[in-house]
């Protein structure tokens, strides 16, 4: 920072000091204030909606990859009683529909994902610094142009001796409040305009999003779906009537018979 910015700092942290005890007058402007708590909330939601989408797409990596394990678990755990049984053999077909889904569909989906859903979004919020930037340098000559009015109107309530004193002090707060006019208006002008856009600009996302999240969907569905027919017709029946509760209830009471399970 520059001797001359290090005193514009002292100076406004003076200003704002003086505000706070009521010193000096404070500038209210309500259709900037509203403008600003709505651009706000955007970013505030613009960050949200960014960080779901991150851990959407981990939570989607993590799932697949732990169905991969539990596949190759339950695919151990058949073959290795029975590899001819239809067990065994519907537990191999898991497997294979599990890799699918992990090898194929999954990482076919990444790319497109992060092009689509997680590119838009960064860019975007990448948007707000630069934004949060002319915000606060609205803020910095907001103080440069209340502290003017303040010298300009002390001058006028009392004047000084020095005839020179007050058209400087004039000069200066018509300065101060050009600048401040013109970036105010210009956000007040072009805040609204930003949030008029963010529904075009995260259409196309919406529908990737969906239409990808559909893909897997149904990707899964058929593959894994194609699983059941190494099952018994009346399995899905069964676990509908309640049958198939029965049978495990039925096979853990056994399990609670034998001696090593506590049975006495």
């Amino acid at each position: 920072m520059s001797w001359t910015g290090f005193k514009k700092g002292i100076s406004r942290a003076g200003t704002s000091l003086l505000q706070k005890t009521g010193q000096i007058e404070r500038t209210v402007d309500r259709e900037f204030a509203d403008e600003e708590l709505k651009y706000k909330t955007f970013e505030k939601e613009c960050q949200a909606l960014q960080k779901a989408a991150k851990g959407y797409s981990d939570a989607m990596k993590a799932m697949t990859a732990t169905q991969g394990r539990l596949a190759d678990t339950i695919d151990v755990f058949y073959s290795a009683a029975d590899k001819a049984s239809e067990s065994a053999m519907a537990a191999h077909a898991y497997k294979r529909a599990v890799d699918d889904l992990d090898t194929g569909i999954a990482r076919e989906l990444e790319a497109p994902y992060r092009t689509t859903v997680m590119e838009p979004l960064g860019k975007m919020n990448a948007i707000f610094p630069v934004v949060n930037e002319q915000i606060n340098k609205r803020n910095h000559k907001l103080l440069d142009y209340d502290a003017a009015r303040s010298r300009l109107n002390k001058l006028i309530a009392k004047p000084s001796d020095d005839p020179t004193k007050l058209p400087r002090a004039q000069q200066e707060h018509d300065e101060a409040k050009e600048v401040f006019d013109l970036l105010n208006e210009q956000l007040i002008s072009e805040l609204p305009q930003l949030l008029d856009l963010r529904i075009p600009y995260f259409d196309p996302s919406f529908e990737a999003m969906i239409r990808m999240q559909c893909k897997f969907a149904e990707e899964g569905y058929e593959k894994l779906g194609g699983v059941q027919r190494y099952f018994a017709d009346n399995v899905r029946d069964d676990y509908a009537g309640g049958q198939l509760d029965a049978q495990v209830e039925s096979v853990l009471q056994e399990m609670r018979e034998l001696t090593i399970c506590g049975a006495s």
